[in-house]
């Protein structure tokens, strides 16, 4: 039985995770660790251990001590900013991993740079200015067109991003945010977004799924309405949405290995956009993929060790369209599907003539 360790193992990401390598047809040993005391608690591991920060001089070392101590045969992050860090490392790390190279974590950990890399490739691109002054912002409201979008370089969950038309006070939640140098003001797209999460292996492609967004959960207390935790999300298969993910990808990797996870936002022409890659992990709701019969964290596993995995009939999308997963804070999530929703939208209609 394989050992595996996960880091913040109480984040809904690695709770993810977990779940799905539970519901593999192999049986896998599961030690958690984290560095918040009270999400510790949370985890679903057969093990958990508390450990420093990503950015405390010892969190390397506490990660090899209960590699050691557990003899965890693999450790996955499940978390940008840890991944961010161990990357520098990783060849001190004393055990296995699967990871993208160095230089495509560094780039896709810094949106400006991949922006930069998507642009040289003529990707359909939101246009995008770094905000180093105040100067850059007055320029950004001349050039993009009356709403704009401000979001900080790196983080994930929406991080400092907001929606706006007023110069002042886009200065105002910059500096609030001690944000210049750390910034960007784009041409606002749309809503609506989309996600291709993907493995490869070496330069080849393992398997790919796609899911349109729905809405976000929480939004309405987010100042941008976005939250970083998506409420409902739905299959999708689009092939010009699979060749943009595929060059994205490409653009900054001539040869991808390991997890990316394209991010794109449509245009008021309906092209999808790429506005960041998740690199390293998967996106935080990949159980959906799992429960609807896709457990791409157990593909995952398979891959890292080189062993074959149950048989995927198609590369890209080959998970039906319109099944729907839906979830929010202290709910189960749900399966349900595109048809049984409309279903109830329906009878609604009709009840309404009568009432």
């Amino acid at each position: 039985m394989k050992k595996i360790l996960i880091t913040n193992a109480g984040g809904s990401p690695s709770a993810n995770f977990v779940r799905s390598l539970r519901k593999a047809p192999e049986e896998f040993y599961l030690i958690g660790v984290d560095s918040d005391k009270y999400h510790l608690q949370r985890a679903e591991t057969d093990e958990k251990y508390l450990i420093p920060s990503h950015d405390d001089d010892n969190y390397l070392d506490f990660l090899n001590y209960f590699i050691e101590k557990t003899n965890a045969d693999f450790i996955h992050f499940q978390n940008s900013a840890e991944i961010e860090v161990i990357s520098k490392d990783r060849e001190k790390l004393k055990t296995k991993y699967f990871l993208p190279s160095k230089e495509a974590i560094r780039i896709c950990q810094n949106k400006f740079e991949s922006y930069k890399k998507w642009q040289e490739k003529g990707l359909p691109q939101p246009k995008t200015l770094f905000l180093n002054n105040e100067k850059d912002l007055e320029v950004a409201f001349k050039d993009l067109g009356s709403n704009i979008w401000l979001r900080e370089i790196k983080g994930s969950g929406g991080k400092g991003s907001l929606l706006t038309n007023n110069l002042k006070q886009a200065k105002a939640w910059i500096d609030f945010k001690n944000g210049w140098e750390r910034f960007t003001a784009a041409e606002y797209l749309s809503p609506q977004s989309i996600t291709w999460q993907s493995i490869w292996k070496k330069g080849e492609l393992v398997v790919a799924q796609t899911r349109k967004r729905l809405y976000w959960e929480l939004a309405k207390i987010s100042p941008s309405g976005i939250s970083g935790a998506t409420g409902g999300a739905i299959t999708v298969s689009d092939p010009k949405v699979d060749e943009t993910a595929i060059k994205a990808i490409f653009a900054i990797d001539n040869k991808p290995h390991g997890i990316f996870s394209v991010d794109m936002t449509y245009d008021k022409n309906n092209i999808s956009n790429p506005t960041e890659i998740n690199i390293g992990r998967f996106f935080t709701t990949h159980e959906f993929f799992t429960q609807a019969g896709l457990n791409m964290p157990y593909i995952f596993i398979k891959t890292a060790f080189e062993e074959p995995y149950p048989e995927i009939k198609n590369k890209i999308n080959p998970l039906p369209e319109n099944l729907v997963w839906i979830r929010g804070m202290d709910f189960l999530p749900i399966l349900t599907t595109l048809e049984e929703i409309e279903k109830y939208e329906k009878e609604y209609k009709e009840r309404f003539k009568d009432v």
